[in-house]
């Protein structure tokens, strides 16, 4: 199976070829007026920022000769907080640049002093204060690159068509270069200097999206190292995450676990013992009345048989035997033959994933199959694997009504947390009307 026009989710990708250089590309690319917008901002968010790190630091340290330094300090700490929300925000919408939240303050809900205190001692808190002073004049020289090299550049490209104003409504024949005052004066008029112009102002307009993309990636690493998780926090970060995991792992575990229980106890354990009933019912009546014996057994073992079958279900809903023997193709082949639909199968991996992963894995598309089942309403339905670099990829498809979510609440929201206990992902995509489109992104080992 080609993957080549999937992204890493397994969704058709909207990157394709073009036929003309990225050189030529960049000026018209909607990344880079994208990127120009956010240097234009610069300039309006360094100021608001500087201005108001600089007015609070001033006034706190000024006032900490009295108690109302403090909260004023506090004050500082917070607001460059939530101006650093807002330049995470910008960074996400404009330059696709995702940085995660920092870990929060502690000491919310324990009182103003003990949030004080926490404000005082994070050094997330402080790093904002850092960026508020230090982006104000790398956004002022930004700005004011980005704008001159744009405005210098296509004024000049484009100089030929409106060259024209300066003889009809200035009373000179074009752009003046030079004039001393006494009579000696350089006009660009000629044909030659208006193409020599036209050349240069091109040569500027092609190479000002690589500056300003330069410049963006600038403004990526400030807001990654001074607005993001970092160092220490990094790490508590993914302290958190993991234990939050572990709590996720814990439960999943246990709710099988009570799953099993009541399996057992509602199907094969009842089976069996009202199977020791009736032989043991037939035990009595095969002196005094073989026929009867006879048929309680013939009876007795149709129930061996059904609880031999919900065994073999049972056991297959914690690990099929297939799986372990054979691998995913054959255990998703079988799955897919018990859909109540047609599922197609396309498996491609150049080796077994580690047993655990493979194990996640089937149950993933055996839940999203489940799903399509009941709550699809499609005809038929797709599942391909395959292996991109360390990652196993699973894509699960089908032509019903959409409107699948992921959202608190859902099974795939439960499935989603799941799978992001091993570092896992979940991406649904399903318009209402459909198709429905879900991918899972799972570690090859863990």
């Amino acid at each position: 199976m080609d993957y080549g026009d999937n992204d890493a989710y397994g969704f058709p990708s909207e990157t394709r070829r073009h036929r003309l250089p990225a050189v030529l590309r960049a000026p018209v690319e909607a990344r880079t007026w994208r990127e120009f917008l956010y240097l234009l901002l610069n300039l309006p968010m360094g100021i608001v920022g500087f201005v108001y790190a600089v007015t609070m630091l001033s006034l706190g340290a000024g006032l900490l000769v009295t108690f109302l330094g403090v909260p004023v300090l506090g004050a500082l700490l917070a607001g460059c907080r939530g101006l650093g929300i807002v330049e995470r925000a910008r960074a996400r919408k404009l330059l696709r640049h995702d940085v995660p939240e920092p870990a929060r303050t502690p000491g919310r809900g324990q009182g103003f002093m003990a949030w004080l205190g926490a404000q005082f001692r994070s050094g997330v808190s402080w790093r904002h204060v850092l960026y508020c002073l230090a982006h104000f004049p790398w956004g002022v020289f930004s700005f004011v690159l980005s704008v001159t090299l744009f405005t210098y550049g296509w004024g000049a490209f484009t100089y030929p068509l409106w060259k024209w104003v300066f003889p009809a409504y200035l009373g000179q024949p074009g752009v003046q270069l030079y004039g001393d005052g006494h009579g000696r004066s350089w006009y660009l008029d000629s044909p030659l200097e208006q193409l020599a112009t036209s050349g240069i102002g091109l040569v500027m307009v092609l190479g000002t999206p690589w500056v300003i993309r330069g410049m963006a990636y600038v403004d990526r690493g400030l807001v990654s190292g001074l607005l993001g998780p970092a160092g220490p926090t990094a790490l508590a970060t993914r302290v958190t995450e993991l234990e939050s995991d572990r709590g996720v792992v814990v439960d999943t575990a246990a709710a099988d676990l009570r799953r099993i229980e009541r399996d057992l106890h509602d199907g094969a354990q009842a089976r069996l013992v009202a199977l020791a009933m009736d032989l043991g019912l037939a035990k009595e009546k095969l002196t005094e009345d073989p026929e009867a014996a006879a048929k309680m057994v013939g009876e007795a073992h149709g129930e061996v048989k059904l609880a031999l079958q919900e065994l073999r279900d049972l056991a297959r809903g914690i690990h099929p035997a297939v799986l372990t023997d054979r691998g995913l193709d054959a255990a998703l082949s079988s799955l897919a033959a018990r859909c109540t639909m047609p599922v197609s199968v396309e498996v491609d991996l150049p080796a077994r994933p580690v047993p655990a992963i493979e194990g996640i894995a089937y149950f993933t598309v055996s839940e999203l199959l489940q799903n399509v089942s009941k709550h699809s309403g499609g005809s038929r339905a797709t599942v391909d694997v395959w292996r991109a670099a360390d990652r196993l990829m699973i894509h699960v498809s089908d032509n019903g009504r959409g409107g699948a979510s992921a959202d608190a609440g859902s099974g795939l929201a439960g499935l989603t947390e799941r799978l992001g206990a091993v570092d896992g992902v979940l991406a649904v995509d399903s318009p209402p009307g459909g198709p429905t489109r879900i991918a899972a992104e799972l570690p090859w080992r863990v």
